[in-house]
């Protein structure tokens, strides 16, 4: 079952609400763009069976331009293990800017399960393919100089972004991403997005799946395409989003762009119901 409704969370709920799955992309610790404050928020007020990590969990690609790792992303690493070690099952799945994770694909970090594709069964019985995607992204396989010379102008766009919504902060008014929606305006970036979402919906039929759960593109979707599930759990440098799994077999995208205020690490929530 799909709800193809997107949720907004504000300031007045409160946690933990409990899912059956969670998936999170596209995190980019040891970015400046990386939205840590955000998903540490995330984590804290949500809990599942099963979480996935659907690759660019941390990004290589910048971390061997230029050291960046503040206290928040460290934190969001121990909060990840830190659900392991209570008893979620938690896979890891790389992507293009972890790539280096690669080479330990069937193999565990403490509790975590590091493969390079999964295949997650709803309570439903739909069969679910997980992956990062990039190594379905055309650019990613013939022309990784453009795909790095677009890192570098996407890197801008975010620092850009971030100014932006420190301004927003100040006037009490909402996150909002300038980079989503030159990506929705622009024809080229919904041509790209459109072609992406095709090829995956191809490469779910080939597996024998009835739908398929990838990042790399940091645009959130749900939606059905020639009989094929198709879902992207977004990002946490744009639009703040993961996908989850309800106990009744819905799948829902969740966008977590609230201000947050920061807890200390091992200050966890109350085991309070969901405010409505």
């Amino acid at each position: 079952m799909v709800d193809s409704r997107l949720s907004f969370v504000n300031n007045d709920q409160i946690g933990p609400a409990k899912y059956r799955t969670i998936w999170i992309s596209d995190i980019h610790l040891g970015t400046a763009g990386c939205k840590a404050a955000s998903l540490l928020d995330f984590l804290k007020r949500t809990e599942a069976d099963t979480i996935y990590l659907v690759g660019d969990i941390i990004d290589g690609w910048r971390l061997k331009k230029k050291f960046f790792w503040p206290q928040t992303h460290n934190d969001v690493i121990q909060k990840i293990l830190r659900k392991a070690r209570k008893g979620a099952r938690v896979v890891y799945v790389p992507g293009n800017h972890d790539e280096a994770a690669r080479q330990f694909v069937d193999m565990k970090f403490g509790d975590i399960e590091i493969l390079d594709e999964a295949i997650h069964e709803t309570v439903d019985g739909k069969r679910l393919w997980v992956v990062h995607g990039d190594k379905f992204d055309g650019i990613m396989q013939h022309a990784r100089w453009v795909a790095h010379l677009g890192d570098i102008a996407y890197t801008t766009l975010l620092i850009v972004n971030n100014y932006l919504n420190s301004l927003r902060r100040l006037l009490k008014m909402p996150y909002w991403s300038l980079s989503q929606y030159l990506k929705h305006k622009v024809k080229g970036a919904i041509s790209f997005i459109s072609t992406y979402e095709k090829v995956m919906v191809t490469q779910t039929k080939r597996k024998g799946c009835d739908g398929v759960v990838c990042g790399h593109i940091h645009k959130a979707e749900i939606r059905d395409i020639d009989g094929i599930l198709y879902a992207n759990d977004g990002d946490w440098v744009e639009s703040l989003s993961a996908l989850v799994e309800h106990y009744d077999g819905r799948l829902e995208i969740i966008y977590w762009d609230h201000i947050v205020e920061i807890l200390p690490d091992d200050e966890d929530l109350p085991e309070t119901a969901l405010a409505s």
